[in-house]
């Protein structure tokens, strides 16, 4: 999906712990993607702290709001390392490569939407999930949702 790439790396910084450099990445994350100026607008009048708790409790707790896209889809992690190394990255940090901030990262590096055509569904759950509880995150995972082909064309999903 030419074009998205600013998005889906915008995305990912999003979809990633608030550690003590986001406050600063946040005016250039919302001039970069407009589609995530929700979640950034929420992000610049939110205390770090309390966003940096809001992040756990939506992701590390049991509510379902896993980030990592083999929990929707029972595929292994290594799946996703193959592809990785197929397209010459090597995942780097402790996140496994399921995550799907490094899934986006890859994608947007790479112009290789495979990962997320083929975890459209688990992405739509988790959409659906973050939108229902309210949280300024469904807007960043609904704006990459939005780039995604419809259902029927994922025949050929991405480029790779």
């Amino acid at each position: 999906m030419p074009g998205f790439e600013l998005l889906y790396q915008a995305a990912a910084l999003c979809l990633t712990y608030p550690g003590d450099e986001f406050s600063a990445r946040l005016p250039l994350l919302r001039e970069a993607a407009p589609q995530l100026r929700e979640f950034a607008d929420h992000a610049a009048v939110t205390a770090p702290r309390e966003l940096a708790a809001h992040y756990l409790q939506v992701f590390e707790s049991a509510e379902g709001h896993s980030l990592y896209l083999s929990r929707w889809r029972g595929i292994s992690p290594a799946r996703f390392q193959e592809l990785y190394s197929s397209h010459g990255l090597e995942l780097t940090g402790e996140e496994l490569p399921d995550f799907l901030p490094a899934v986006l990262e890859f994608t947007a590096r790479t112009g290789n939407t495979i990962l997320l055509t083929e975890h459209r569904a688990g992405l739509e759950r988790l959409r659906s999930g973050l939108a229902d509880s309210g949280t300024p995150y469904a807007s960043v995972v609904e704006a990459v949702y939005a780039t995604l082909p419809p259902a029927e064309s994922q025949a050929a999903p991405g480029r790779g």
